[in-house]
């Protein structure tokens, strides 16, 4: 740190260079309502040993301009939440990097956040400004000096799009759903690998947390695509936590597959959010079971396992006897159930639409064989291609965002009463819509992805250990 004979003076904005981290210029605005600094970051991935983490993350120092971007390398010094400017807190990965303003240079602690919305790309807080005792004269600015972008320039590059590391987190890798992310992400030059959920174990570290896999810890992958099967909810959930943890991006969070998983939870959210549904009772009781058959119009109704897939565990009781027998044997298996109104004037007939990040990408109608009231395609039920109505499609849209759902596939039926919802899935299978529809939604969702990570440039690396500048 250089001494000065006087305190360091600084306007409400100022030009600032972080050497350490490849970063000559860079605008940052003082705010001494903040305790933490902060600096705008993507793409952030933890890295090196558990106990002494390192990490790496990208930096678009220029605003407005995502054709430059810089790549850095720190040591991480602490992860805490820090509150934004909107009120709400984020766990955030803290580095200590030398800042120099004019001709004055110190250590400083940064927090890393995603500050793409902001107009500056870095907030200089009180803390970075105590050390140096330094003077803020709010009415000015750039008072240690102009500096500008021009260090930049022959740096820049329209953007180009790079492979990503895509984990699709699963235990059947081999099955079609499957395979066609495979082929889908192969195509467009990525590398996906298939990850067994329940071979995943975790190590939940406030620094730097991890997924481990077969006794290493897994690499940072971009993105997840998770398949949790009902049988695993609860460990799938959490490993998709940490995964969401590390940084990656999950096409669907851990919170959104537990709300649709849950049967019970998945019908209260839609009943308190007012989507229209069939009327559905649960009990625990064996002595509430006529008062529950009674909830929903009488037979026939529907009994539904709360963790059940392709039409496995739905049961159709036709009559008030057949009722009380399948609600009783269901009890007696200690399985948690649903009891469901009937729509007779559906005909057998339902409506599968896949939504992908708030808009319906294909639909198509599903009709029960002649000896069964199930239209899943997987209890022999038969599919045909449909143009949703706008009411459906709404619909469908309301509810996948309801379960914070980015990917779902979701089920209604035609009514007398409108379109009802049936259920929401956070992993529907592709054969039958992709067959169904032609519509490639393994490349929608690949496409997706890119959309929500970053576009890498032809990296060029600087003859330094602490940062690479990507032009």
């Amino acid at each position: 740190m250089t001494a000065q004979s006087s305190r360091l003076k600084v306007g409400w904005r100022e030009w600032v260079a972080l050497p350490q981290l490849g970063l000559p210029a860079i605008k940052a605005k003082v705010d001494t309502g903040a305790r933490t600094s902060a600096l705008h970051a993507f793409s952030i991935e933890t890295f090196g040993p558990e106990n002494q983490p390192k990490v790496r993350f990208g930096v678009h120092p220029v605003e407005g301009n995502d054709a430059i971007e810089v790549y850095c390398t720190a040591k991480v010094v602490d992860r805490r939440p820090v509150i934004s400017s909107n009120g709400q807190a984020e766990q955030r990965y803290i580095i200590e990097t030398p800042i120099r303003i004019g001709n004055q240079e110190w250590p400083i602690e940064v927090s890393l956040s995603n500050r793409e919305t902001m107009a500056h790309r870095m907030l200089l807080g009180r803390t970075a400004l105590e050390s140096e005792e330094a003077v803020v004269e709010p009415w000015s600015e750039f008072k240690q000096g102009l500096l500008n972008y021009n260090v930049y320039k022959n740096r820049r590059q329209p953007p180009i799009e790079r492979p990503l590391r895509i984990a699709l987190l699963t235990m059947e890798p081999d099955n079609y759903s499957n395979s066609r992310f495979v082929a889908a992400a192969g195509a467009r030059d990525h590398v996906i690998e298939a990850i067994r959920t329940t071979r995943c174990y975790m190590n939940i570290n406030s620094l730097a947390s991890a997924v481990h896999y077969d006794g290493t810890a897994l690499p940072f992958f971009d993105a997840v695509i998770p398949r949790i099967g009902p049988q695993i909810s609860a460990y799938g959930t959490a490993v998709v936590r940490q995964f969401e943890m590390t940084g990656a991006y999950c096409v669907n969070s851990a919170s959104g597959i537990t709300n649709s998983r849950d049967k019970l939870l998945a019908h209260q959210l839609m009943a308190s959010s007012g989507l229209p549904m069939p009327t559905t009772a649960f009990a625990s009781s064996p002595h509430d079971t006529d008062d529950l058959i009674e909830m929903v119009g009488g037979p026939p109704l529907v009994v539904k396992l709360l963790r059940s897939s392709q039409g496995k565990g739905v049961v159709l009781a036709e009559n008030k006897k057949s009722a009380q027998s399948v609600i009783d044997a269901f009890r007696n298996a200690e399985a948690n159930f649903l009891v469901q109104q009937f729509i007779a004037d559906a005909g057998g007939q339902d409506i599968r639409s896949i939504v992908l990040d708030g808009k319906v990408i294909a639909s198509m109608s599903r009709n029960a064989p002649p000896d069964d009231f199930r239209a899943n395609l997987h209890a022999g039920g038969s599919a045909t291609p449909i143009k949703i109505t706008s009411e459906e499609r709404k619909l469908a849209v309301r509810a996948a965002r309801l379960m914070g759902l980015k990917f779902a596939g979701v089920d209604m039926v035609r009514s007398s009463q409108g379109p009802l919802l049936l259920e929401v899935n956070s992993s529907p299978g592709l054969h039958g819509i992709e067959t169904t529809t032609g519509h490639d939604v393994a490349r929608s969702v690949i496409e997706f992805i890119e959309s929500r990570t970053f576009k890498a440039r032809t990296t060029i690396k600087r003859q330094t250990a602490t940062a690479e500048v990507v032009v």
